[in-house]
């Protein structure tokens, strides 16, 4: 099941059941993309129509962040479990290594991929990891998209973990359904976090939604000019719908 927050569909089910479905897709080798999705995603989606549907066609939307979460009680009473990236990243990393599930990284910079590598060596020592690529960061030609293609069914792969940002990400995974044959998602900044490049916000900024606050004092330069306007943007919209009924 699904509801409409905005402008995007959000899949509704505990967070034990994204596991287990996203598992089940991987075991299948089912060409799948999920989204990872926050109040940026939703706003892209919001402004931009096609990117709208890109998150819409996804097999399944997680609500990455509390704002989401709060937005679906907000709107319709649903208590829904926040699914977020950083959390449904090394949750997935244990299954794989459990179910033997090979794992396929694709995006960010080269420097984020060896550091990657190293954190599943150390804390997933059974874990297949089966390929790390850092694509350039222009528009792939069709040759070398169809030799990224190859190279990742070829690993075998169940999960493709991608981590191009968005709205990168899930128009690449969109473009990949039906192409690539595994359980692809949209990991974005939960990587760098993961490996250590970047650190998380303390558990009570999480559990209030001011957790874009951590994220802001550790990228202020990059991040004012989004938050000021997404999160402006979010919550007209939300208080909006509300009034609409």
């Amino acid at each position: 099941m699904k509801k409409r927050l905005i402008s995007i569909d959000i899949s509704i089910k505990p967070y034990r059941d994204f596991i287990k479905d996203l598992t089940t897709f991987a075991l299948n080798k089912t060409s799948s993309y999920t989204c990872v999705a926050n109040v940026h995603m939703l706003v892209e989606a919001h402004n931009d129509r096609d990117f709208a549907d890109v998150v819409n066609n996804a097999n399944m939307v997680t609500p990455d962040g509390m704002p989401l979460v709060k937005g679906l009680n907000m709107l319709y009473g649903i208590k829904q479990d926040r699914v977020a990236g950083m959390d449904l990243l090394p949750d997935l990393l244990c299954v794989s290594q459990k179910q033997n599930i090979n794992v396929f990284f694709y995006g960010g910079t080269q420097e984020m991929l060896d550091k990657t590598q190293e954190y599943c060596a150390e804390n997933y020592p059974n874990l297949n990891v089966v390929g790390l690529v850092s694509p350039p960061f222009r528009e792939l030609s069709l040759e070398e998209e169809e030799d990224y293609i190859q190279i990742i069914n070829e690993s075998g792969a169940g999960f493709v973990f991608v981590a191009l940002g968005c709205p990168k990400q899930e128009k690449w995974m969109a473009g990949m359904k039906g192409k690539i044959n595994a359980c692809m998602i949209g990991i974005g900044g939960a990587l760098p976090v993961m490996v250590g490049l970047q650190k998380r916000a303390p558990v009570w900024m999480q559990k209030t939604s001011t957790e874009w606050l951590f994220r802001l004092s550790q990228e202020p330069k990059r991040l004012f000019k989004r938050y000021a306007y997404t999160n402006s943007l979010f919550i007209y919209l939300m208080i909006k719908k509300k009034i609409k009924g």
